[in-house]
């Protein structure tokens, strides 16, 4: 078993952690160097959570839970206008990621106004190639109501954030709920605005624990960790990727930042201990610049498939 840590220091020394990380047997999820300042992701072996303290304090950095990391997040607003999108979006979208999570925001194309609202089958794709999906609705409680077509059909566990106070069964096809989250022409910064978006924080982390014990009664053959790491290492292209986090890391599967066309023959033929990857895996064109998507089979479907 694995705890995934967030290590916030400095960028000196920081080697010494990454080896420690990797002598462990641990991974790295995602680095983040902000001026001289770094922010790493990882996961470990329970066992050693200790020993990964004791070296931040050595380089006095700092350790904190990151029950998020590994996870991949859709945070979903009606279109990218700017009454939709900032500043709630955005926040949240920050917000999450101090809990080790990756998101991505998605704007709808025809989200302005209940009239002609809509989502098409190709965004539904999109959203859910991640783990779970936020939809950031308004400030009016029929809107958000009669809005349920938006996310109904959507197979990934989805929450719903507005400004009223809503009870989730009157939302068809939501999981849960969070309110205090509304069409807000500010940061989130008053007192009240931060009790909801801890409130958030807990909403998604126990969606998250619920999808990993659902998971746990028919796993991936392997941990998507291992999967990211083979990639990383297999994988030239990979080391001449510049966007953030080339391989990101999801509950059961991975995205990787290369084109489909050009790599995914190199991927299906990456080498996961004894077993080629696309034996092991759906890897498909990503709806998100022709990315690499990547879906792990479980252990019922290697099974069938043998």
């Amino acid at each position: 078993m694995y705890e995934t840590l967030t290590y916030s220091g400095g960028i000196y020394k920081s080697e010494e952690i990454k080896e420690l990380i990797d002598d462990l047997g641990g991974f790295i999820l995602q680095e983040n160097i902000i001026q001289m300042d770094l922010v790493l992701n990882m996961a470990v072996p329970i066992e050693d959570v200790d020993k990964i303290k004791e070296k931040a304090k050595e380089l006095l950095g700092e350790i904190s839970v990151a029950p998020m990391a590994g996870t991949e997040i859709a945070i979903v607003s009606p279109t990218l206008a700017r009454h939709h999108l900032p500043h709630a979006a955005c926040d949240i979208s920050e917000y999450l990621r101090r809990f080790g999570a990756k998101d991505n925001m998605i704007g709808l194309a025809r989200g302005a106004g209940k009239g002609i609202a809509g989502i098409t089958r190709s965004e539904i794709d999109l959203i859910e190639e991640h783990d779970i999906a936020i939809f950031a609705l308004g400030s009016f409680k029929i809107c958000i109501v009669d809005k349920f077509f938006l996310y109904n059909n959507i197979d990934i566990p989805v929450i719903v954030t507005g400004a009223p106070d809503i009870d989730v069964n009157d939302l068809n096809g939501a999981d849960k709920y969070v309110s205090g989250l509304g069409r807000i022409p500010r940061r989130l910064k008053r007192g009240e605005n931060i009790r909801a978006l801890r409130e958030l924080v807990k909403t998604v982390e126990e969606v998250l624990d619920d999808k990993r014990k659902e998971m746990t009664s028919d796993p991936p053959i392997v941990p998507s960790i291992f999967v990211k790491n083979a990639i990383e290492n297999q994988i030239q292209a990979i080391q001449e990727v510049g966007s953030p986090t080339p391989v990101t890391s999801q509950l059961s599967g991975v995205r990787v930042k290369l084109n489909y066309d050009k790599y995914h023959e190199e991927i299906e033929n990456v080498l996961i201990e004894d077993k080629l990857l696309k034996d092991i895996a759906d890897i498909k064109r990503s709806n998100m610049y022709d990315y690499i998507w990547v879906s792990l089979l479980s252990e019922s479907s290697i099974i069938q498939h043998s």
